[in-house]
């Protein structure tokens, strides 16, 4: 294949991956933090969180249920608590650029994916900062087992507020935005390690 070709290719993709990243990580769901008709926060107190959601959908239980089948240690509401903390990491290390932490939480494609995005921020000379303004919701949506993998995916909702600042000096970038994504976490069955990775990301409906 001649070297302009690849060339073109290999640009094209990357085109691809940043745009698909900017979809996922950036998109914008339901009435924004600035509409007239702002939607209610997620609460934030201790009272709150012990009424957080419950799995009542059929699908769903049903699906959790041949999990634990599979994996009788499989707890829904310890794995949402987890998913969530992997959840919140996860953004403020991708916005941190922080490789290191991110390593571990992804599949390498997933990584490969993260990296790109950062590498494109570092090479604009930017730096980000993200605060998340109430505790993200999560739902399990599906749990299933292929395989030796347990794979669980599940719906965040979230308000964030994004500051993008040139590495030079000058006005930061504010963004308050509220955002919906299903992330897909799978893990190996029987295996030591007991943590699940993020293994996919994908925008969802409000």
């Amino acid at each position: 294949m001649p070297v302009p070709f690849q060339i073109v290719v290999f640009a094209l993709i990357a085109a691809f991956v940043l745009f698909q990243l900017y979809n996922v990580l950036g998109r914008k769901v339901g009435r924004q933090p600035g509409d007239e008709a702002k939607a209610a926060p997620i609460p934030s107190t201790p009272e709150a969180a012990a009424q957080r959601p419950t799995i009542t959908d059929a699908a769903t239980l049903a699906a959790v249920a041949d999990l634990k089948a599979r994996d009788p240690a499989f707890d829904p509401q310890r794995f949402l608590d987890g998913a969530r903390t992997a959840y919140e990491s996860i953004v403020r290390s991708y916005a941190a650029g922080d490789r290191a932490a991110l390593k571990p939480l992804l599949t390498p494609s997933v990584l490969e994916s993260f990296e790109a995005g950062i590498t494109a921020r570092e090479t604009r000379g930017e730096t980000e900062t993200v605060e998340f303004l109430h505790p993200p919701r999560a739902d399990i949506e599906t749990a299933t087992a292929e395989g030796d993998k347990a794979i669980a995916k599940v719906r965040f909702l979230a308000e964030l507020r994004s500051r993008i600042a040139p590495d030079g000096g000058g006005e930061p970038q504010v963004e308050e935005r509220r955002t919906a994504e299903h992330w897909t976490f799978q893990r190996t069955l029987g295996a030591a390690d007991p943590n699940w990775v993020l293994a996919r990301v994908e925008p969802a409906s409000a």
